[in-house]
């Protein structure tokens, strides 16, 4: 029998959020960094993703706090909406509108992603915020969450989701195709 345990997601990966490079400064955007907002994942219909709309350059990479996330950062929105998930299928860096999670050994990054989506709305209820809600890297670091402590389990789970995914993604391309 698999055992799951209760564990905060801090346990499971480091939370990193991201930031914005002044936009007054046009030599800061259009160079070859992926940078991606919660604007890019409002009509993300995928997984993974490699970039966003815009690009920012070395020197505005520099300028702010942002970070490089490695290929298999899971992105969470956390505010303009709380709770759009993501895979990055290659390096890439997010603005402040993020909570990412850099899963550790003990997590596996397709699990967590459906995790995530999992718990969207009791993330989204942590939130704080008069103009909009946000949810802070501290509360995202606290969220509990319960896992397979068996890495080779959340696999097998995450391989099961994601097929079906697949396979709901290839029946929409064909309804569309037959709408035609």
């Amino acid at each position: 029998m698999v055992e799951w345990t209760e564990c905060s997601l801090e346990e499971i990966g480091e939370i990193i959020g991201g930031a914005t490079p002044s936009t007054k400064r046009e030599d800061y955007y259009g160079g070859s960094i992926p940078w991606i907002t919660p604007k890019d994942l409002s009509s993300f219909e995928g997984r993974f993703i490699s970039r966003g709309e815009r690009n920012i350059t070395d020197e505005g990479f520099r300028s702010c706090s942002t970070k490089m996330l490695p290929k298999g950062a899971v992105l969470f929105t956390s505010r303009a909406p709380i709770g759009y998930v993501a895979i990055a299928s290659q390096s890439v860096c997010t603005n402040q509108g993020f909570k990412s999670v850099v899963t550790n050994e003990r997590a596996d990054p397709l699990f967590v992603y459906y995790l995530l989506k999992h718990n969207r709305e009791y993330i989204e209820r942590l939130g704080s915020g008069t103009t909009f809600k946000e949810v802070s890297g501290k509360v995202m670091q606290s969220v509990k969450v319960r896992v397979p402590q068996d890495v080779h389990y959340q696999k097998k789970i995450a391989s099961i989701l994601d097929s079906l995914d697949s396979q709901i993604e290839t029946n929409k391309q064909i309804n569309d195709n037959l709408a035609a």
